[in-house]
């Protein structure tokens, strides 16, 4: 990792045979994404504070400095406050990084972009498998808009992707989306799971319970999620507010 964000000598200390340019350096006068920084080791932290410091990076094997110009961006999926916390990002890098702080929601909290989002990705992925996929019917959207999307855009991506190798067509039906998907690991804890001699309603309980969980109890996309009216959603959690527990 090293060796690709700040470049390296040939010679006996990286036992290289040439001389490698480090991102750092091919960036220079530009913009350079580093992306997933909670899981950048430790040392490399340090080094990369370092660099972000001075403006200058030394190549691995090297006694000189070169002075970079470069605008870096930072993502992470975790929360920046709760990995320093943790251990995992050092907190003077994180500080150093944190100029603007632009956090982007998961999928589920901007379903009002699916389309577009749908669209922009189809378009990528025709052109990478040599397709002419424009877009998805009717009950796909429908089924995307009533999903939780636990793997964000990169899920999305990834159910659009098997649509568009397989697909013979301009649009994407359900057929052409994987019978997999949507299907989760049932929880391991056993008082979340289906079986014989549940009654209706404890399973319609726990059916809303994770519904829930799964929506980040946001019960407008809960209430759609479960195909039932806001209303009808909060009168059966007042009831079980009031019920106990089996």
């Amino acid at each position: 990792m090293e060796s690709e964000i700040f470049g390296h000598e040939k010679g006996a200390f990286t036992g290289a045979t040439e001389r490698r340019f480090g991102c750092f350096e091919l960036a220079d006068t530009g913009t350079l994404l580093l992306d997933e920084i909670g899981e950048m080791p430790m040392p490399t932290q340090a080094k990369l504070l370092r660099v972000l410091e001075d403006s200058h990076v030394r190549r691995l094997g090297s006694k000189h400095e070169i002075s970079v110009d470069v605008r870096v961006l930072a993502a992470t999926n975790k929360v920046p406050a709760e990995a320093v916390a943790k251990g995992q990002l050092r907190n003077d890098l994180y500080f150093r990084l944190n100029v603007v702080q632009i956090e982007m929601p998961p999928l589920r909290e901007h379903l009002d972009d699916l389309e577009g989002v749908v669209s922009a990705i189809l378009r990528d992925l025709s052109q990478k498998h040599g397709r002419n996929v424009q877009s998805v019917d009717n009950e796909v959207l429908e089924m995307f808009r009533h999903y939780s999307w636990p793997g964000n855009v990169r899920e999305l991506r990834n159910a659009l992707e098997r649509g568009v190798v397989v697909s013979a067509d301009s649009v994407l039906h359900r057929k052409d989306i994987s019978a997999e998907f949507g299907r989760t690991v049932l929880a391991a804890d056993d008082n979340l799971r289906l079986r014989p001699g549940l009654t209706v309603e404890e399973a319609e309980r726990r059916l809303i319970v994770e519904t829930l969980a799964f929506a980040d109890n946001n019960k407008t996309r809960a209430a759609q999620m479960l195909g039932i009216s806001l209303k009808t959603l909060h009168n059966k959690l007042k009831q079980y507010e009031t019920q106990p527990q089996n």
